[in-house]
């Protein structure tokens, strides 16, 4: 009988490059690198385009645009802070700019006027992280746009501010506001806690 470890190959182990290390790769236009990089990051930076657009395609299309912006840029990053954080940045940017082409041709409707169906939820009921991104979705979008950027990107209410052009008193403004409907969205009661 032959031995079934005498036709075994060793298999090279894979080593994973760390991203920062891709940056020196991408930096040469090293195309296996922006490759690499692009698989590697794809799903993360997609669910942040998918929590600014909600369209799927329009959301694929923002985030191959800055994909392509980052490699075009890779000379601007300054290795100072996180490659994967200056990357979601540019993600996070594009995506803004998507949804202010796109404010353009639809008209924003005031808060006061708009009915949302109540969550029928009972008390012991869990809310999930899916959950709360589809309630995020109702808030008009320059309430959406401060808080997704301030509580999930943690940027600061300046950093609000200068990218949407506004006052930085109008980006605590309406984070409140924001809070405040999400609140009502999600039926919650801070004194049951």
């Amino acid at each position: 009988m032959e031995n079934p470890l005498a036709t075994w190959q060793v298999i090279p182990t894979l080593t994973i490059i760390p991203i920062e290390e891709l940056y020196l790769g991408c930096l040469a236009q090293n195309s296996r690198t922006q490759r690499e990089l692009f698989d590697r990051l794809y799903p993360k930076m997609r669910n942040i385009c998918f929590r600014y657009v909600k369209d799927t395609a329009a959301a694929e299309d923002v985030l191959l645009v800055a994909f392509r912006k980052v490699f075009e840029r890779i000379s601007q990053f300054k290795n100072t802070g996180s490659f994967e954080g200056w990357i979601r940045r540019i993600v996070v940017n594009e995506c803004l700019m998507h949804l202010e082409k796109e404010s353009h041709w639809w008209k924003e409707v005031a808060l006061e006027k708009i009915n949302f169906p109540a969550n029928h939820s009972g008390p012991d009921d869990r809310l999930h992280w899916e959950d709360l991104i589809n309630t995020m979705q109702q808030l008009p979008s320059g309430y959406r746009k401060v808080f997704e950027l301030f509580v999930l990107e943690g940027w600061s209410h300046l950093e609000i501010g200068k990218q949407l052009s506004i006052s930085e008193n109008t980006s605590k403004s309406q984070l409140s506001r924001a809070r405040a409907q999400l609140q009502k969205l999600l039926q919650f009661d801070p004194r049951q806690n």
